[in-house]
Protein backbone atom coordinates (compact mmCIF):
# COMPACT_ATOMS: atom_id res chain seq x y z
CA UNK A 1 0.00 0.00 0.00
CA UNK A 2 1.44 3.37 -0.93
CA UNK A 3 2.54 5.80 1.91
CA UNK A 4 2.25 9.31 1.66
CA UNK A 5 3.36 12.50 3.50
CA UNK A 6 2.55 15.82 3.69
CA UNK A 7 5.49 18.22 2.32
CA UNK A 8 4.00 21.15 4.70
CA UNK A 9 2.64 19.52 7.63
CA UNK A 10 4.81 16.30 7.51
CA UNK A 11 1.13 14.40 8.35
CA UNK A 12 1.64 10.50 6.60
CA UNK A 13 -1.02 8.64 5.53
CA UNK A 14 -1.85 5.89 3.27
CA UNK A 15 -4.21 5.47 -0.10
CA UNK A 16 -4.88 3.10 -2.23
CA UNK A 17 -4.90 4.72 -5.48
CA UNK A 18 -3.77 7.72 -4.74
CA UNK A 19 -6.34 9.93 -5.93
CA UNK A 20 -9.33 12.02 -4.53
CA UNK A 21 -12.47 10.39 -4.89
CA UNK A 22 -13.21 9.24 -8.10
CA UNK A 23 -11.75 11.43 -10.02
CA UNK A 24 -7.89 11.68 -11.07
CA UNK A 25 -7.55 14.87 -8.76
CA UNK A 26 -4.44 14.39 -6.68
CA UNK A 27 -4.68 13.19 -3.23
CA UNK A 28 -4.74 16.93 -1.21
CA UNK A 29 -3.83 17.05 3.07
CA UNK A 30 -6.71 16.28 5.27
CA UNK A 31 -5.14 17.97 7.96
CA UNK A 32 -3.77 20.95 6.73
CA UNK A 33 -5.48 21.93 3.41
CA UNK A 34 -1.76 20.95 1.18
CA UNK A 35 -2.61 20.60 -2.52
CA UNK A 36 -0.73 17.39 -2.82
CA UNK A 37 0.74 14.66 -0.74
CA UNK A 38 4.35 13.48 -2.05
CA UNK A 39 3.98 9.13 -2.12
CA UNK A 40 7.17 7.04 -0.29
CA UNK A 41 8.30 3.74 -1.17
CA UNK A 42 8.00 3.28 2.77
CA UNK A 43 6.71 4.91 5.64
CA UNK A 44 8.99 8.01 6.80
CA UNK A 45 8.67 9.62 10.41
CA UNK A 46 10.43 12.91 10.38
CA UNK A 47 11.55 14.82 13.52
CA UNK A 48 10.02 17.47 14.76
CA UNK A 49 12.21 20.40 13.70
CA UNK A 50 12.62 18.87 10.29
CA UNK A 51 11.79 21.58 7.20
CA UNK A 52 10.81 19.78 3.65
CA UNK A 53 11.12 20.83 0.32
CA UNK A 54 9.61 19.38 -2.98
CA UNK A 55 11.96 19.71 -6.33
CA UNK A 56 10.50 19.33 -9.94
CA UNK A 57 12.82 16.71 -11.75
CA UNK A 58 15.29 19.69 -12.62
CA UNK A 59 15.76 20.43 -8.57
CA UNK A 60 13.79 23.41 -8.65
CA UNK A 61 12.18 23.86 -5.79
CA UNK A 62 8.14 24.26 -6.18
CA UNK A 63 6.98 24.24 -2.42
CA UNK A 64 8.31 24.73 0.96
CA UNK A 65 6.91 23.29 3.89
CA UNK A 66 6.49 24.39 7.15
CA UNK A 67 9.98 24.17 9.39
CA UNK A 68 12.05 25.74 6.70
CA UNK A 69 11.50 28.99 7.68
CA UNK A 70 12.28 28.20 11.07
CA UNK A 71 15.66 26.15 9.64
CA UNK A 72 17.32 28.90 7.30
CA UNK A 73 15.27 32.06 7.33
CA UNK A 74 14.27 32.08 3.72
CA UNK A 75 10.66 32.31 2.99
CA UNK A 76 8.77 30.16 0.29
CA UNK A 77 8.76 33.26 -1.70
CA UNK A 78 12.61 33.43 -1.62
CA UNK A 79 13.05 30.11 -2.46
CA UNK A 80 10.48 29.27 -5.22
CA UNK A 81 12.00 28.41 -8.94
CA UNK A 82 15.81 28.31 -7.47
CA UNK A 83 18.06 24.90 -7.41
CA UNK A 84 17.90 23.30 -4.43
CA UNK A 85 21.82 23.31 -4.16
CA UNK A 86 22.11 26.99 -4.77
CA UNK A 87 18.75 28.21 -2.73
CA UNK A 88 19.91 27.00 0.27
CA UNK A 89 23.91 27.10 0.00
CA UNK A 90 24.19 22.95 0.19
CA UNK A 91 27.27 21.64 0.91
CA UNK A 92 29.28 18.90 2.37
CA UNK A 93 29.45 16.53 -0.76
CA UNK A 94 31.47 16.12 -3.94
CA UNK A 95 30.16 17.60 -7.35
CA UNK A 96 29.96 13.97 -7.94
CA UNK A 97 28.10 12.91 -5.35
CA UNK A 98 25.41 15.50 -5.22
CA UNK A 99 22.67 13.95 -3.01
CA UNK A 100 19.99 15.52 -4.59
CA UNK A 101 21.24 14.29 -8.39
CA UNK A 102 21.86 11.24 -7.38
CA UNK A 103 18.07 10.57 -6.27
CA UNK A 104 16.64 12.13 -9.47
CA UNK A 105 19.47 9.59 -11.68
CA UNK A 106 19.09 6.57 -9.95
CA UNK A 107 15.68 6.77 -8.45
CA UNK A 108 16.66 5.79 -5.03
CA UNK A 109 16.29 7.47 -1.74
CA UNK A 110 19.38 9.39 0.08
CA UNK A 111 19.19 8.83 3.68
CA UNK A 112 21.43 10.40 7.01
CA UNK A 113 23.62 12.66 4.35
CA UNK A 114 25.74 14.82 6.41
CA UNK A 115 25.57 17.85 4.83
CA UNK A 116 25.28 22.13 5.38
CA UNK A 117 23.10 24.57 4.62
CA UNK A 118 23.36 28.53 4.21
CA UNK A 119 20.95 30.50 6.66
CA UNK A 120 19.63 33.92 5.07
CA UNK A 121 21.75 35.48 7.62
CA UNK A 122 24.99 33.60 5.96
CA UNK A 123 25.73 31.40 8.79
CA UNK A 124 26.34 27.44 7.87
CA UNK A 125 24.26 25.26 9.91
CA UNK A 126 25.17 21.42 10.20
CA UNK A 127 21.71 19.23 8.52
CA UNK A 128 20.87 15.98 7.93
CA UNK A 129 19.53 14.87 4.44
CA UNK A 130 17.17 12.71 3.35
CA UNK A 131 16.32 12.89 -0.33
CA UNK A 132 13.07 11.01 -1.96
CA UNK A 133 12.34 10.57 -5.63
CA UNK A 134 8.84 10.87 -6.89
CA UNK A 135 6.96 7.78 -8.25
CA UNK A 136 4.82 9.54 -10.31
CA UNK A 137 4.82 10.89 -13.88
CA UNK A 138 6.00 14.18 -12.89
CA UNK A 139 9.32 12.98 -11.26
CA UNK A 140 10.67 15.06 -8.65
CA UNK A 141 11.77 15.16 -4.95
CA UNK A 142 11.13 15.61 -1.78
CA UNK A 143 14.00 16.68 0.23
CA UNK A 144 13.61 16.37 4.10
CA UNK A 145 16.35 18.50 6.56
CA UNK A 146 16.77 18.18 9.98
CA UNK A 147 19.10 20.14 12.11
CA UNK A 148 22.28 18.77 13.72
CA UNK A 149 24.54 19.84 16.03
CA UNK A 150 28.06 20.05 14.76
Amino acid sequence: MPHYICPNCKQRSVDIDGTEGFDDQAVTCRHCGFGFLFELMDDYYPAPATGMVVCDKESRILAVGRGMFELTGWSEGDLLGAKLVDGLGLAGFEESRNPAALALEWGVRRLGEKLELRTRAGLRKPVTGDFFPAYDDDGGLLVALTPRTA
